[in-house]
């Protein structure tokens, strides 16, 4: 990135426009005890090139998942993305118009979004979609928000400690200064009992969030966990897997009101985890319209009678009125929700569902080989799709490095997240791994163990 310096001349000509003699007088509110009188303690700058060098250095340091086999997840896939997605959205018309502030004039960006909504639609089973969050825990926090509007509630938000930590944690410093409280409920088997849920829920609950499959990999029990929250008037939000739906039942076909997700393994790549692309999709009721987040794009007809698209259900106070505003979330992931777009096209609903199947055949067949090493087992006992959690004797993070010098990224270590389950390795098969590589990791985990 170019950097523009200010010369002394610039520095005069701005202090002069605002009325100050110096720069000790632009800083004089500012009271004594909290400028820095000294110089900062920072090493001497270098050259370009030794600079390039070293920023070279650093980044040398990094392995990106490409060059090694990786069994991550979490959240962060590694699917097949077909050349089709780079070829479209690497197009210049979208990969420059990537969000519609002259909305009418950009009838392709507008058909795009409109053509992702409904592919949203089709995949939750819910009414309405919106174009789009900036990733899953900012869909999982502005479904909160929603769920505050709708129910006009200010009591408690429920949560499963099987949903994503990082998810959570974006939940908690949303909440931090409303007028509501989180209340975790834990998950020591590994899943969320819908008998936990009847328990605390009552007529202050604001709404009920769940993951399935959760971050362990398992599948919760999501038509008795959304009863539960409706039987009291709350919001059941669903987090869910998109590319897992290609087998799973869709969120509102198990009763949810509001589906959120994180769309990256639709067709955009890993990237150092970002940026990646959130999904909100609800019920079509008005409450629920009136208070979804981020645009919605409506299709109608010209003067001419001809097709053509527009912004609609929203006021202008939602984009330039931050406090008038139903959400701060004012712009969108347009190229990567086009990128999502294009690869549900390209699959269509047979490519998606043997997507799936490969994900699941192979993450058992994985699940089946690692657990036959002595003293690795499976953490818990739950149905899974394409992820699944270990138990492994001795240090899990040691293991992890072993193992990556041997080429694999082979999973999550839990202890970063969970304290009570620091023994915890969650592994994601996808569609790419191979018999030969699962086999590998299989290998190299046991030399590991030995």
């Amino acid at each position: 990135m170019p950097y523009l310096l200010n010369t002394p001349a610039d520095r005069d000509a701005m202090l002069a426009r605002i009325g100050a003699a110096s720069i000790d007088d632009l800083f004089a509110p500012i009271p004594a005890e909290l400028r820095l009188d000294r110089p900062l303690d920072v090493p001497s700058g270098l050259a370009e090139m030794e600079l390039t060098a070293h920023m070279q250095a650093l980044a040398a340091k990094n392995q990106p998942a490409g060059e090694a086999v990786c069994f991550l997840g979490g959240g962060a896939y590694d699917h097949f993305i077909p050349s089709v997605v780079d070829a479209v959205a690497g197009r210049g018309e979208f990969y420059t118009a990537y969000t519609p502030y002259q909305a009418e004039a950009s009838q392709g960006t507008l058909q795009a979004v409109f053509e992702f909504q409904t592919l949203m639609c089709q995949l939750t089973g819910l009414d309405v979609a919106n174009a789009s969050l900036y990733e899953g825990g900012s869909a999982v926090a502005e479904a909160m928000l929603m769920a505050l509007g709708i129910t006009g509630r200010n009591g408690e938000v429920v949560v499963a400690q099987s949903v994503h930590p990082e998810y959570r944690q974006t939940l908690t410093t949303y909440a931090a200064n409303l007028d509501c409280r989180i209340r975790e409920l834990p998950t020591p088997d590994g899943f969320l009992s819908p008998d936990d849920v009847k328990a605390v829920v009552n007529d202050r609950t604001v709404c009920v969030i769940a993951q399935s499959p959760n971050f362990f990999g398992h599948l919760e029990e999501m038509r008795a966990i959304g009863e539960a929250a409706r039987k009291v008037g709350a919001v059941f939000v669903a987090s869910f897997d998109p590319v897992g739906v290609g087998l799973l039942q869709r969120p509102g076909d198990y009763g949810a009101d509001i589906a959120v997700a994180e769309g990256q393994g639709l067709g955009t790549p890993l990237g150092f985890g970002g940026p990646y692309l959130g999904i909100l999709a609800c019920r079509g009721e008005k409450e629920y319209l009136r208070k979804i987040p981020g645009r919605l794009v409506g299709q109608t007809t010209d003067r001419r009678g001809q097709r053509c698209w527009v912004l609609t259900l929203q006021t202008r106070e939602q984009h330039i009125r931050r406090e008038k505003a139903t959400s701060n979330i004012c712009t969108n992931q347009g190229l990567l929700a086009l990128r999502a777009a294009v690869h549900l096209a390209a699959l269509g609903p047979q490519g998606l569902r043997e997507t799936a199947e490969l994900c699941l055949r192979k993450a058992h067949y994985a699940a089946e080989q690692l657990t036959a090493i002595p003293g690795v087992s499976l953490k818990f006992n739950r149905p899974f799709f394409k992820e699944f959690t270990l138990s492994m004797p001795g240090s899990v993070d040691d293991h992890l490095s072993r193992l990556r010098e041997r080429g694999f990224h082979a999973g999550l270590p839990l202890g970063r997240w969970y304290a009570n389950i620091a023994d915890g390795l969650t592994v994601a098969v996808t569609e790419k791994r191979t018999r030969a590589e699962i086999d590998g990791l299989t290998a190299a985990l046991r030399r590991c163990l030995a």
